[in-house]
């Protein structure tokens, strides 16, 4: 029985928060946002379903200090990290020729709300001497590889090859396989998530999602895409959250093993089979599957979310098409990257957006 914060009180941040409290699992939940009426209206209704202590925190996950004061007081056993300065949702639903842009560039070139919280969450965990778990959620696939040229990687990230992992084990029981699906393997980048959510197959087999059943690693790459098509919504987050509760679970102290898929394990780009063993994440690959070459395949599929690469220093260049998406709108924010620019692009971003 253990303490878990959670940071950031989102549309995601409450869906974790209510089965983390379910769960049996966490004998304190606490639960930190920038908004005192939120976080403690979503305080309540978790201690109203749970057995344990649930503590609101008002806290801006921004701020490197008040993260790290954060973390000496409550001394948690797992940090669950789901803030951003703007939630990948923000833009959903909007036409105008600004957000269309930056939509169709990739959702990096949104890295400005997207990386800040984890950034200032991990430099706070070194001030604090904090050692135990951190699990991003925000965009992991690409901030965790920026965050592991900074020797700031969280131990894992959640959600994308988790929910493939979970589209697969659809489509199986959908073709009305029997008894216990079989140990689910997936290697994937966030870039093929909608497609496998949409259950729409890419024209070029080498764009799918790599998929490996059964402890032999026989490939099905095609079951990403053979579950029931979910149209794209916010009604993604749960999925998202039922991947990622597993991850959570195993992370804890005394937990039992556990043998999944999620999205970059100590800072790796992508997503890759994993197990969680006594809080050591470690890659389970499939016998024959080259390390290297997993990297590699999830380096390029970064590409559909316009990375085309990310230098020692973190520093992000967006692809061709990226800057060619947002070059009559502002093509300033397709520049090359810099963590120390992040809260002047997220400026510039709002300048076009807002």
């Amino acid at each position: 029985m253990s303490t878990v914060l959670v940071m950031g009180m989102g549309n995601m941040g409450e869906r974790l928060a209510y089965r983390l409290a379910e769960g049996g699992r966490v004998r304190r939940l606490v639960l930190a946002g920038r908004s005192a009426e939120t976080v403690e209206a979503i305080a309540g209704t978790a201690a109203s379903i749970s057995d344990h202590v649930v503590e609101p925190v008002v806290v801006n996950a921004t701020r490197r200090d008040e993260v790290a004061d954060l973390l000496a007081r409550t001394r948690p056993d797992l940090v669950v990290q789901c803030a951003a300065v703007r939630g990948p949702w923000a833009l959903s639903g909007r036409d105008d020729a600004a957000a269309t842009a930056v939509l169709s560039g990739g959702l990096a070139l949104q890295l400005p709300y997207q990386l800040p919280v984890p950034l200032a969450v991990m430099r706070a965990t070194r001030d604090a001497g904090y050692t135990g778990p951190v699990a991003n959620l925000s965009f992991p696939d690409v901030t965790g590889p920026v965050l592991a040229r900074l020797g700031l990687a969280p131990a894992v990230g959640l959600g994308n090859a988790a929910m493939v992992g979970l589209r697969v084990r659809a489509a199986l029981r959908a073709a009305g396989a029997d008894g216990e699906a079989p140990l689910i393997r997936v290697i994937g980048h966030h870039s093929q998530l909608l497609d496998a959510m949409l259950s729409r197959e890419p024209a070029d087999r080498a764009d799918r999602c790599m998929v490996f059943l059964g402890e032999d690693g026989r490939r099905a790459d095609e079951l990403a895409y053979r579950a029931p098509s979910i149209v794209r919504s916010q009604r993604y987050n749960e999925v998202t959250a039922a991947a990622a509760i597993p991850v959570l679970h195993a992370l804890l102290p005394g937990a039992a093993p556990l043998r999944c898929s999620t999205a970059a394990p100590g800072g790796l780009p992508g997503g890759y089979p994993v197990r969680i063993d006594n809080g050591a994440v470690t890659l389970d690959l499939p016998p024959g599957a080259d390390p290297a070459e997993a990297i590699a395949f999830n380096e390029k599929q970064a590409r559909g979310d316009g990375v085309e690469r990310i230098d020692d220093d973190g520093t992000v260049h967006f692809t061709a098409a990226a800057r060619d998406a947002v070059a009559e709108v502002d093509p300033g924010i397709a520049d090359p990257l810099p963590v120390a620019d992040l809260e002047k692009r997220a400026r510039r971003l709002d300048d076009l957006l807002m």
